[in-house]
C-alpha cells in the first residue's frame, strides 16, 4: 500500500478535524497501513469506521468496503462526504442505483476521485464488478459487520463466505475485518473463513458503562412504553420488534398517544426507509419502531433508550441493538420485555430448518433466556458471554442494571452446586442442561429414557426445588466458572478445573433467588381500556353531563354528538386537563378535542384544583381501536367510493365489522363521507326522516331508533345514517 507522507494523527486532523484517536484506533490504522491483515472487535460506538476510513483517505487507490445493508452504506457515505469537498470521495455500488448513477460511480472510481467504495457481498461477486475492480488500484478490503460470516453470528449471511475467494481474484491486498460482537467461537470462524489466522487482533472491552440494562415481565407493555417515552419527552429512542406486523401496530399505537413515532422495516420501499432514517437523524421523529433491519450503522450518538418489545434471537443481536443507545457516552436506558412464550415462538420458527441450524438456533435462544431470567449482574453475564471478566462490585458501570441496583435474595447453595457438578461428572459430561435438570427433578423424556437417566444415583434428588431452580443453578455455575458450555457440541456441559476442585473440596457458594417470568404475554398492543379498572368520579361525571347538555344546546346539537357517555366516564376517571391528555380518552380524536374540548378541560381542571384531587401519575394509554393499517385502508377505500361489502372482503371481515370500525373512526372525530353508499340503499326522503330524528334525539341508541320507526328501516340502515349524521354535524 502506497500512503501519504502524513502520520495518522496529522491525517486525522487534516481530514476529520479531530486531535486524538479513540481507544486502539491509531494502532489499528498503523497495522493496516503497514500492510497487515487486521481483525478489529470493537463495540458499537467505539469508532470502528474510522479504522478503515482514515487509511483509505491516506492511501493510493480505492478501498473496497463490504457492508451488509444499503441503509448502512448510505449512512456511511453521507457521513464521509460531510468531511470532504468532493462528494465523489465515497460511493456505494448496489441494486438501489439506476444506470446513470452506476456509471457516475464507476467513472469516479476509475479517475481516482473515489477513496471508499461500499459494496454488498452480492454486488462484489458479480462478474462485471470483479472485472472492473481488477482494472483499478485497490488499497485494501474492509469487511464490516464481519460476524455475518459465522453461522454463530447474530446476522449470518451465507454470501459473506465467498468474499475471500472473490478478493483473491481482484487483488493481493490486506484485509481488515471489523465487528461489534464476537464471541470466541465467532472470532475463530471469521479468521478461518477469511484466511486471517495470522492477522493482528485488536479487541476492545465490550463494557459500555453508561448503559443501564433492565428486563421487565411482558405485561401491560404498551402502557409501560408510553409512560417511559412521555417521561423522556423529546429524547430519541428505538423500539425493536420481531415482526413487521407488530412494528406497524405499535408505531400506530404510539402515534395515537401523541408520540412522534414511525415504523421501519425491510418490507418498505427503499426511498421511504431512507426518508425515515433522515427524519430520525434530523430529530423530526423521536421514536423509531423497527425490525432489526434498523440501526445497523445508524450513526446517531444521542439515542437515549432502546426498548425490546420482543426478545431477540441471540445475545449478539441484543448486545448490538442495545449498543445503539448512548453512543456519545451519555445516558442510555435499555429495557427488554420478556416472557417465556416469546422463546417458544422463536423455537417454532426454527422447525423445518436443517438440524445443524436448529441446534445453533436453540443454543443461542438458551443464552437469551438465561440472560433474561438471571438475577445476577446482567453486565457480568453479557461480558462473560463475550469472553470478558467483570468485577460486578467495583467495575465501571457496576450498578447499571436492575439486578445489581435491586439485589435479589441470596442463599447458601453449596450442597446444590455440589450435587449438580457430581451429576454432570457421573454422566461423563455428555449432556446439556435440560437433561441434567430432568434427572435431578425425576422427569422422564426421550433422552432420559435413551441414556437410562432414571438409573442415576441422583435421579429425583432435587425434585423439591423444581426445574426453574436447577436451570438457575446451572446458569450461575457457568458464569462463575465451575461449568462451561461446549459451543462446538451445541451446549454440552463440561466441568472446568475450578469445578473439579469444587467437587473435591466444596466451599460456600451464594446462589441468587431468581425471578419468575412465567406470565402471560401482552400480545395485543391494542389492549388497555381503563387504568387499573378505576371507577368514574360520580360528581365530576354529573358535572360533565351538565356541561355537555349546555354545549349541545348552544350549538343546537344532540348531546351525544359532543362526547358520548363512555368518553365522559373516562374523563371522570383520568381527569384530563390538557388537550393532549383529552386526546388520550377513548372516542376523542384530536379534531373532536380541538372542536369541543376547551370548556371540558377547563371545568375538569377547576374541579381537580378545588377538590385537591391527586391525579393518577399514569394517564390512560389510548388504545388503537382496530389496527392502524386497517383504519387507513378503510378510509382510503371509502375515499375511492368502494362498496362496504368489497372493503370487508378485501380485509377478510364481515360488512358489520367494517361498519363497527367506521363508527369507531367517526366517534373519535374523523370526518368520513359514505353518501355514495347510503344513496344506493336509501332514497332522499328516508334519509331526511332519519337525519331529522337524530337531530332531535336525546340518545344515539339504535334500539330507540328502531322502535321509533317501527321497523320501517333496518338496524344497518339506521347505523349508517347515524354515521352520516355524527360525521357531518359533530366532526
Amino acid at each position: 500500500m502506497t500512503t501519504t507522507e502524513l502520520m495518522p494523527k496529522e491525517a486525522l486532523k487534516k481530514y476529520f478535524g479531530f486531535d486524538s484517536f479513540k481507544g486502539e484506533q491509531e494502532e489499528v490504522i498503523k497495522s493496516l497501513l503497514e500492510g497487515n491483515d487486521t481483525f478489529v472487535i470493537m463495540p458499537t460506538g467505539g469508532g470502528k469506521s474510522m479504522c478503515y476510513q482514515l487509511p483509505a483517505l491516506m492511501s493510493e487507490g480505492v478501498a473496497i468496503v463490504v457492508s451488509p445493508l444499503i441503509a448502512l452504506m448510505k449512512n456511511q457515505v453521507d457521513a464521509i462526504r460531510g468531511f470532504s469537498e468532493d462528494d465523489g470521495v465515497a460511493h456505494f455500488l448496489n441494486s438501489s442505483l439506476n444506470k446513470g448513477e452506476t456509471q457516475k460511480v464507476l467513472s469516479d472510481v476509475k479517475s481516482g476521485v473515489t477513496k471508499l467504495l461500499y459494496v454488498a457481498p452480492e454486488s462484489l461477486t458479480k462478474t462485471e464488478n470483479v472485472e472492473f475492480l481488477r482494472a483499478v488500484t485497490i488499497s485494501f478490503v474492509a469487511i464490516d459487520e464481519a460476524h455475518c460470516i459465522s453461522e454463530w453470528g447474530h446476522d449470518f449471511r451465507p454470501e459473506y463466505r465467498r468474499i475471500k475467494s472473490i478478493v483473491d481474484e481482484i487483488a493481493d491486498v490486506p484485509i481488515i475485518a471489523l465487528t461489534a460482537t464476537a464471541t470466541p467461537k465467532v472470532q475463530q470462524d471469521i479468521q478461518k473463513n477469511l484466511g486471517m489466522s495470522n492477522a493482528k487482533l485488536f479487541k476492545s472491552s465490550f463494557n459500555r458503562p453508561n448503559l443501564y440494562y433492565e428486563v421487565r415481565p411482558k405485561k401491560d407493555v404498551l402502557r409501560q412504553i408510553v409512560q417511559h417515552i412521555k417521561k423522556n419527552e423529546g429524547k430519541s429512542g428505538i423500539i425493536y420488534c420481531l415482526s413487521r406486523k407488530r412494528v406497524e401496530e405499535l408505531a400506530g399505537s404510539l402515534q395515537v398517544n401523541g408520540i412522534k413515532a414511525l415504523a421501519y422495516h425491510a418490507g418498505m420501499d427503499g426511498n421511504v426507509r431512507s426518508r425515515i432514517q433522515d427524519q430520525f437523524l434530523m430529530q423530526d421523529v423521536d421514536v423509531i419502531v423497527a425490525t432489526i433491519a434498523f440501526g445497523m450503522g445508524i450513526d446517531k450518538p444521542d439515542v437515549r433508550f432502546v426498548i425490546h418489545y420482543d426478545m431477540p434471537k441471540s445475545l449478539e443481536s441484543y448486545y448490538q441493538e442495545t449498543g445503539r443507545a448512548g453512543r456519545d457516552g451519555g445516558e442510555g436506558h435499555c429495557i427488554t420485555f420478556y416472557s417465556y412464550k416469546d422463546i417458544e415462538k422463536l423455537e417454532k420458527f426454527l422447525q423445518g430448518k436443517p438440524i445443524a441450524e436448529q441446534e445453533v438456533g436453540m443454543q443461542l435462544l438458551q443464552e437469551v433466556m438465561a440472560y433474561a431470567e438471571t438475577s445476577m449482574s446482567r453486565r457480568k453475564f453479557i461480558l462473560h458471554y463475550f469472553g470478558e471478566e467483570f468485577d460486578e462490585v467495583n467495575g465501571p458501570g457496576a450498578e447499571m442494571d436492575d439486578n445489581t441496583r435491586h439485589p435479589k435474595e441470596r442463599f447458601e447453595g453449596k450442597e446444590e452446586v455440589h450435587r449438580l457438578l457430581k451429576l454432570v461428572k457421573e454422566q461423563k459430561e455428555m449432556h446439556k442442561a435440560k437433561y441434567i435438570v430432568n434427572v435431578l427433578c425425576g422427569i422422564s423424556s426421550a433422552e432420559v429414557d435413551t441414556y437410562k437417566g432414571e438409573k442415576s444415583h441422583f435421579w429425583d434428588q432435587g425434585g423439591e426445588h423444581g426445574e426453574k431452580f436447577w436451570h438457575a443453578v446451572v446458569r450461575q455455575c457457568v458464569v462463575h466458572g465451575l461449568l462451561r458450555k461446549d459451543v462446538e457440541s451445541y451446549g454440552l456441559l463440561k466441568i472446568t478445573p475450578e469445578g473439579k476442585q469444587f467437587i473435591e473440596t466444596p466451599t460456600s457458594f451464594q446462589l441468587i433467588k431468581e425471578v419468575d417470568f412465567d406470565i402471560d404475554t401482552d400480545d395485543a398492543v391494542s389492549v388497555n381500556k381503563t387504568p387499573s379498572g378505576g371507577a368514574a368520579d360520580p360528581v365530576l361525571f354529573s358535572v360533565l353531563k351538565d356541561l355537555r347538555k349546555k354545549v349541545a344546546n348552544e350549538r343546537s346539537l344532540p348531546p351525544f354528538v359532543i362526547f358520548q357517555d363512555p368518553s365522559l366516564e373516562e374523563m371522570a376517571v383520568n381527569y384530563p386537563i390538557t388537550i393532549d391528555e383529552l386526546t388520550m380518552i377513548g372516542g376523542v380524536g384530536r379534531g373532536k378535542a380541538m372542536k369541543f374540548g376547551a370548556e371540558f378541560i377547563a371545568v375538569i381542571k377547576k374541579y381537580v384544583d378545588e377538590n385537591n384531587i391527586e391525579r393518577a401519575q399514569d394517564m390512560l394509554v389510548k388504545s388503537m381501536v382496530n389496527k392502524s393499517g386497517s383504519k387507513v385502508s378503510i378510509i382510503q377505500n371509502i375515499d375511492r367510493k368502494l362498496p362496504l361489502e368489497d372493503i370487508a372482503e378485501a380485509l377478510g371481515k364481515k360488512t358489520e365489522d367494517i361498519i363497527e370500525q367506521i363508527e369507531t373512526i367517526v366517534a373519535s372525530g374523523t370526518k368520513i363521507n359514505i353518501d355514495y353508499y347510503i344513496d344506493d340503499i336509501l332514497d332522499e326522503d328516508s334519509q331526511e326522516d332519519i337525519y331529522g330524528y337524530f337531530m332531535e334525539a336525546e340518545s344515539d341508541s339504535i334500539e330507540d331508533a328502531v322502535e321509533e320507526f317501527d321497523g320501517d328501516f333496518t338496524e344497518e340502515e339506521l347505523r349508517l345514517m347515524r354515521l352520516k349524521f355524527i360525521s357531518e354535524v359533530g366532526n
